[in-house]
């Protein structure tokens, strides 16, 4: 296959043992592929499927009673869609991590899909096995957009670059300078240990940071602040 999103090989470890599994639950109105995901995860030893829904309504129940660490869910379902559930889900479980897992190669679907706090948007094209990987990411931190999605993303963010020169300037709040060095960095895709490594700062700092950012700004993930950091010119995107 062609260009794959970054993952994290290895499970996160704390005082050298493994840590607790990742908890998920897997939401899709198709039960067959349900089953085949729950099928690869449940050989993973640090991925544990905690549950499973069919709808957006069954998701958020589900969430409210297992808590997981992140839930696969589908965008287009009976009920309550996905973009409805997670929105849902962030309001109560501000901590759990939502992965996108779709056909929907809709650009409205992808802008909502992270205005409504999900860590990443995948299309279904990828294959099944790179789904483990892909949950370990989003759990570690990082943000994950198919190849084919991101590049629909960029042309939006030049749209937006645009847009803002007839927009009135609105005061935008006040980061300091290593707070806009590490948005620079998280807004071109690089995880917190890329950014420490670039900034000679510890991983932990580097958190402190981009969680800082994100409740100056009033964002609630690592993709929003993409979206803000092209918004208010903070890259050069032609």
């Amino acid at each position: 296959m062609g260009q794959e999103p970054e993952v994290i090989d290895e499970a996160p470890r704390v005082g050298g043992a493994v840590a607790e599994p990742i908890r998920v639950i897997i939401v899709d109105d198709h039960a067959l592929f349900r089953r085949g995901l729950q099928m690869v995860l449940e050989v993973e030893d640090d991925i544990d499927v905690v549950g499973e829904a069919g709808d957006g309504t069954e998701a958020l129940a589900k969430a409210e009673e297992t808590v997981p660490d992140v839930v696969l869910m589908d965008v287009r379902m009976p009920k309550r869609s996905g973009l409805e559930a997670t929105r849902a889900i962030k309001e109560i479980l501000p901590n759990t991590k939502i992965l996108m897992l779709t056909i929907s190669d809709e650009e409205a679907d992808l802008y909502d899909a992270i205005k409504s706090g999900a860590s990443g948007y995948l299309l279904k094209e990828i294959s099944i096995e790179e789904v483990a990987n892909a949950v370990r990411a989003v759990n570690a931190g990082q943000s994950l957009i198919s190849p084919s999605m991101a590049s629909k993303l960029l042309n939006e963010f030049a749209s937006m670059v645009k847009r803002s020169d007839d927009r009135a300037g609105v005061p935008a709040p006040r980061l300091t300078d290593r707070e806009l060095q590490v948005l620079k960095l998280v807004a071109r895709g690089h995880n917190n240990r890329d950014i420490a490594k670039e900034l000679f700062i510890s991983e932990n700092t580097v958190k402190n940071h981009v969680r800082n950012i994100l409740e100056k700004l009033h964002l609630h993930s690592r993709m929003e602040a993409v979206v803000y950091a092209v918004r208010e010119r903070l890259l050069d995107i032609k």
